[in-house]
């Protein structure tokens, strides 16, 4: 028998980032959280005291919890396949932090397994679902910049290991500037513009050790693996292109330029790690840039849950689906090997932009009774 009512959800991971979407889940009427679990029980029933959330313990506490319909999957990149194949293995939709996986062969094999199960799948980012992105995707839908014909994007700051506690694993396999922010960038360009064709890039690597800044474990060092700088080119299918730079070794901090070019004007769009943010456009011919309209909701994470649970309820497809996820891996995974070959890397997956969000959709409005 079908579900009604809200949409009960149980958090796996009590980390940092777990504060911003409880701050979002537990504000949401739709959306009743009933559990958090982590491999630390002590952090989980710390963080369920936090937010007045009754159960708390392990992995299977969120796992076997009859109420929980979503999983909400905030572990280390490392295991976010693995927990959310266990999710689906016991009957839960899941929606999981970003990188969708670390790699394509465990990414096609989830995406396989949730669908043989029928069981939904979402990922962060779902930052392209606030108000300062579905603006700027209504701008276009309207045609104020004529055809979008180009993006260019850049992120670069000196890196989080000035200010993360242990930030060691951000400088490790499946993480760097490229799997850690490349998400936010590659969801907003493929909303834009459509699944991408091929990549080409380079990257490097300014210091072999990095040193934590902050914290109980301040002054340690630890070993970076991966590039910390990378510059991609990326060529969609419908012949659009686009340029970003992925940084974590400049001491100039420039982060959410996004620019958007088309045959009639320019528009720089807000920051896509934020859901709110100023959105400017520039018409042909002109040398003044014109403030255009945000509305819309800007509630922070976890919004993307919300719009997954209420579809769920309506039996309609959510925006912020698995296969779009995968599409972004599969991107930054080739992005990846053309930085080791030197050469055009083809992507093989797919994924169609999502439809705009309804202007008066409002994440506060009870709709599921």
């Amino acid at each position: 028998m079908s579900r009604t009512g809200p949409v009960g959800v149980g958090i796996i991971g009590a980390g940092n980032i777990s504060t911003q979407y409880l701050d979002s889940l537990t504000a949401f009427p739709d959306i009743e959280v009933h559990v958090v679990a982590d491999l630390s029980e002590a952090a989980a029933a710390s963080r369920a005291a936090e937010y007045r959330i009754d159960a708390w313990g392990g992995v299977d506490a969120a796992l076997n919890h009859p109420d929980v319909e979503i999983i909400v999957n905030l572990t280390t990149p490392a295991a976010h396949v693995e927990v959310a194949t266990a999710a689906v293995r016991a009957g839960k939709h899941v929606w999981s932090e970003k990188p969708f996986s670390l790699d394509r062969e465990s990414g096609l094999a989830l995406l396989r397994t949730a669908e043989a199960a029928g069981l939904r799948l979402g990922c962060a980012p779902d930052t392209f679902l606030g108000a300062g992105l579905q603006s700027a995707r209504r701008a276009i839908d309207h045609g104020d910049i004529g055809v979008p014909l180009t993006g260019q994007t850049v992120m670069q700051y000196a890196g989080p290991d000035a200010w993360h506690p242990n930030p060691g694993f951000l400088f490790g396999e499946g993480a760097g500037p490229l799997f850690d922010m490349g998400p936010y960038y590659l969801t907003a360009l493929i909303q834009t513009f459509g699944p991408v064709a091929k990549v080409a890039a380079v990257g490097s690597r300014a210091r072999e050790v990095r040193t934590v800044g902050s914290g109980t474990r301040a002054g340690e060092q630890f070993p970076v693996t991966v590039p910390t700088h990378v510059s991609a080119l990326a060529q969609f299918r419908n012949g659009t292109s686009s340029h970003s730079v992925f940084s974590f070794d400049s001491p100039l901090t420039r982060t959410g330029f996004f620019e958007i070019t088309g045959t009639e004007a320019t528009l720089a769009i807000p920051d896509p790690n934020v859901f709110d943010g100023q959105l400017r456009i520039l018409p042909r011919g002109s040398e003044d840039w014109k403030t255009l309209p945000v509305t819309g909701s800007a509630a922070g994470r976890g919004v993307g849950v919300l719009e997954m649970a209420r579809a769920l309820r309506s039996g309609v497809p959510h925006r912020a689906q698995g296969e779009l996820a995968y599409h972004v891996l599969d991107t930054m995974v080739s992005i990846s090997e053309s930085i080791d070959t030197g050469a055009f890397v083809g992507v093989d997956s797919s994924a169609a932009p999502a439809p705009a969000l309804p202007e008066d959709w409002d994440p506060a409005e009870a709709t599921l009774g």
